[in-house]
């Protein structure tokens, strides 16, 4: 591997692993279809090629599927957002480190441990904090339409990654700082939200 292709698979990297802060299985998912259909040049690293395997391919569906459904019940996303506190920068880290192609395996595992993981863990707990003040300001009722957001923007970033890579750093920061601010926007709504029923003193 070159040093442009290396740089072009940290980025992908880094957009995929990003994606499954928001979503798990998604971004693996569309990785594992993109390596095995020869989408846009994907390649797996040889230690990661399980991930194209039949068994492999229908575990993310289903999976997928559920994470999907279960996120938008009340409670039950709390609980996903629990466990995604430890799955997700695993998920990370595998994405990371799958597309390092044409470099040992155990380097390109550091590298997924190092890009991957922190940056999955990053993005679920942005996601994890605008999900609370949604749930406190408006007793959950927006929580459904916060997920289906989150789906929608994580399928987005990766497929951006898959196909244009270079991109990926802008799109990051253009989230972190969306998500920073309507998580601001929400918790400051809550907290105008007492006042306002007082009225005049």
């Amino acid at each position: 591997m070159n040093g442009m292709n290396l740089f072009l698979g940290i980025l992908l990297g880094l957009g995929l692993s990003a994606s499954t802060g928001l979503n798990t299985f998604l971004p693996l998912l569309l990785l594992s279809a993109a390596a095995r259909f020869h989408i846009a040049g994907i390649e797996l690293g040889s230690k990661f090629e399980w991930l194209t395997s039949d068994a492999a391919m229908i575990t993310l569906i289903v999976a997928c599927i559920i994470e999907l459904i279960a996120d938008k019940i009340p409670a039950v996303d709390h609980f996903l957002d629990s466990a995604g506190t430890f799955v997700r920068p695993l998920a990370g880290a595998l994405a990371s480190a799958s597309v390092l192609t044409g470099v040992d395996p155990i380097v390109a595992a550091v590298v997924g441990l190092i890009v991957g993981a922190p940056t999955s863990l990053g993005l679920h707990t942005l996601k994890a904090g605008t999900r609370i003040a949604s749930s406190a300001t408006t007793f959950g009722c927006a929580n459904p339409v916060i997920s289906i957001i989150e789906d929608v923007i994580s399928f987005c970033l990766s497929v951006l990654a898959i196909f244009l890579p270079l991109l990926v750093p802008v799109a990051l920061a253009l989230l972190v700082f969306a998500l920073y601010r309507l998580m601001k926007r929400i918790r400051s709504g809550g907290a105008s939200a007492p006042s306002a029923v007082e009225g005049p003193t």
